[in-house]
């Protein structure tokens, strides 16, 4: 349902920025100009290009990351600590309505986890070995909790859809954007000339900027969402404790672009660079649990 919920919106999307595009005429200025340009055909191949490459990402998600993180899954626990993290997400997974994900870990002094898959039932849950160091088994149990949650939640589905959706866009307009200004600006007759490649790049570059900083808003706002989820499966004070454990390390482990925003760290900028953070301030997110409804266990 949210699959074709998404889609459909990012179709309707399409459909009503073309029909704003007739209405407004600007199909025939460009015309007036000799600017040949399909819009409908451009919506399309945008959406196929945006889509695509999104969706191509998320479905490589787990293999890409088990590689250059060098997870390691549990198939059969060889120790306490392993035994133990298996039967806290199995506990956890059918709690929240979901299959059993892979359970990983990867080598990093610095306490972090992580969340990745195509769907809630062919998921990848991964810790690092220094989060299993460094916190105790509540604080884990809480960040399990909170990384079970993104899966339940179809988060990164979701944040695939939200890609897509704005790389549609980004295509788009930085094609028509360069089209305009080849064929207006520089009066190209026929074909395109160096202008319009020149001016969609440019383009394409400024609008990934500005569509990266509403993709980091929706990220952001599933943070909250995932901890409060990790406060229902593990209880509020072990997810605040576990928060508070992550914000005096202050050093959270690097994860990969494609996966910064399901992992539990995030980092801390002020001023425009607060607009690129996938993660809200550990602070902030203490403060929404410390203030939401769940009853402390």
């Amino acid at each position: 349902m949210r699959i074709l919920l998404f889609l459909a919106t990012n179709a309707a999307i399409l459909v009503v920025i073309s029909v704003v595009f007739q209405v407004l005429g600007f199909d025939g200025i460009l015309a007036k100009n000799g600017v040949d340009l399909n819009l409908q055909a451009l919506l399309v191949m945008s959406a196929v290009i945006g889509f695509g490459g999104s969706f191509i990402s998320l479905a490589l998600s787990k293999w890409m990351v088990k590689r250059s993180m060098g997870v390691r899954i549990i198939s059969n626990p060889g120790n306490d600590s392993e035994r133990w993290l298996v039967s806290t997400v199995t506990r956890q997974a059918r709690s929240a309505g979901i299959g059993l994900p892979e359970i990983g870990i990867f080598d990093s002094p610095q306490p972090n986890a992580f969340a990745t898959g195509m769907s809630k039932n062919n998921a990848l849950v991964a810790v690092s070995t220094g989060l299993l160091r460094s916190m105790s088994s509540d604080e884990v149990e809480a960040v399990l909790g909170h990384e079970i949650s993104h899966v339940a939640s179809g988060d990164m589905v979701t944040m695939g859809l939200i890609q897509g959706v704005v790389n549609t866009f980004v295509i788009f307009l930085s094609r028509v954007i360069g089209f305009v200004v080849d064929r207006v600006v520089f009066k190209t007759e026929r074909g395109t000339g160096p202008a319009y490649f020149i001016v969609s790049i440019v383009a394409q570059i400024f609008l990934s900027i500005l569509a990266t900083t509403i993709v980091m808003w929706f990220s952001r706002r599933r943070e909250f969402r995932a901890d409060a989820g990790g406060a229902s499966l593990a209880g509020r004070s072990k997810m605040i404790a576990a928060l508070k454990r992550l914000n005096a390390g202050n050093e959270p482990s690097a994860l990969p672009r494609q996966m910064a925003a399901f992992g539990i760290s995030g980092g801390t900028a002020r001023g425009l660079r607060r607009l690129f953070l996938s993660h809200p301030p550990i602070e902030e997110r203490i403060a929404a649990l410390e203030a939401s409804p769940f009853s402390s266990r």
